[in-house]
C-alpha cells in the first residue's frame, strides 16, 4: 500500500510539472505581438474544458441536473463577488510592482480545484491497477497542457511576469498531489467530493471566460481581428475536442 502512495505522489508530481513547463515552453516562446489574439485561444481552451470535460464529467456522477446547474450558477456568482472584492481592495491599495487583473487570481483558484480533481482521479487509478495509474496520469497530462497554455495567457495578460506565471503555476500544479494524497486515505470521502469541484473548476473557467476574455476581445473590431478571433476561439475549443475525444 505504501508503494502505492509513492506512485500517486510521483504521479502528481510528475504529471504537473511537465503540463505547466511544457505550456509555459510553448507560451513563452511566442512573440509578444501574438499574446493579444492568444486570448482568443485561451477564450476558447477554458470554454472548451469547461463545457467538453468538465461539465460531462460532473453530469455522469448525478441525474439531477437542477441541483448540478444551480452549483454552476452558484459558483459564477461567487466567483462574480470574489473579482469584485479584488477589484475593491485593488483600487484601495498602491502596488508600486505594477497593476495586475483578478482573473489572474480566479484562473489559479479554477486550476487549483481542477488539478485537485485531477489527483483524486489519479488515485483512484493507482488504487486499482499500476499501470491503470500510468495511462490515467499520460491521460490527465495530455489533457492539462492546452489549459495550462491558456492559463499562462491570462496571467500575462492580468499583468504577471513571465518568472511569477510560472512558479505561480507550478505551485497550484501541486493540488494535484494534495488531491492524490486525500483520495488515498478517503477514497470514498474524495470521491463525493469530485463532483462538486468538477462544477466550481467548470464555473471559474466559464465566468473568466464570458466576463474577462471575451469583452477583451470585442474592442478589436476590424475584420482581420475578427477574422482572427474565431479562428483561434475554434482552435482552443478544437484542441480540447480532439483531446477529449482521443482520451475516451
Amino acid at each position: 500500500m505504501h508503494a502505492t502512495l509513492f506512485w500517486i505522489i510521483g504521479a502528481g508530481l510528475a504529471g504537473g510539472a511537465v503540463s505547466v513547463l511544457l505550456a509555459a515552453t510553448v507560451a513563452y516562446s511566442l512573440l509578444s505581438g501574438w499574446v493579444p489574439r492568444m486570448v482568443s485561444y485561451s477564450a476558447g481552451v477554458l470554454l472548451g474544458v469547461a463545457f467538453l470535460g468538465l461539465l460531462p464529467e460532473a453530469f455522469e456522477k448525478s441525474t439531477d441536473a437542477h441541483s448540478l446547474f444551480g452549483i454552476v450558477l452558484a459558483g459564477i456568482l461567487a466567483f462574480f463577488l470574489l473579482e469584485k472584492v479584488a477589484l475593491w481592495r485593488h483600487r484601495h491599495e498602491h502596488d508600486d510592482r505594477g497593476t495586475r487583473k483578478p482573473s489572474g487570481i480566479l484562473i489559479l483558484v479554477g486550476d487549483a480545484f481542477h488539478n485537485f480533481v485531477d489527483g483524486v482521479l489519479i488515485a483512484a487509478a493507482f488504487l486499482t491497477d499500476i499501470r491503470l495509474g500510468i495511462t490515467t496520469t499520460l491521460a490527465i497530462m495530455a489533457h492539462e497542457i492546452p489549459q495550462e497554455l491558456g492559463d499562462f495567457v491570462v496571467l500575462l495578460k492580468a499583468g504577471y511576469g513571465r518568472g511569477r506565471a510560472l512558479w505561480l503555476n507550478l505551485a497550484v500544479s501541486l493540488m494535484s498531489v494534495a488531491g492524490g494524497i486525500v483520495g488515498y486515505f478517503l477514497l470514498e470521502g474524495a470521491q463525493s467530493m469530485v463532483q462538486y469541484a468538477l462544477l466550481l473548476a467548470a464555473s471559474c473557467f466559464i465566468y473568466i471566460a464570458v466576463a474577462d476574455l471575451i469583452p477583451d476581445m470585442h474592442r478589436q473590431n476590424s475584420a482581420r481581428d475578427i477574422g482572427w478571433q474565431i479562428g483561434l476561439m475554434t482552435i482552443g475549443i478544437g484542441t480540447v475536442w480532439m483531446v477529449e475525444s482521443l482520451l475516451h
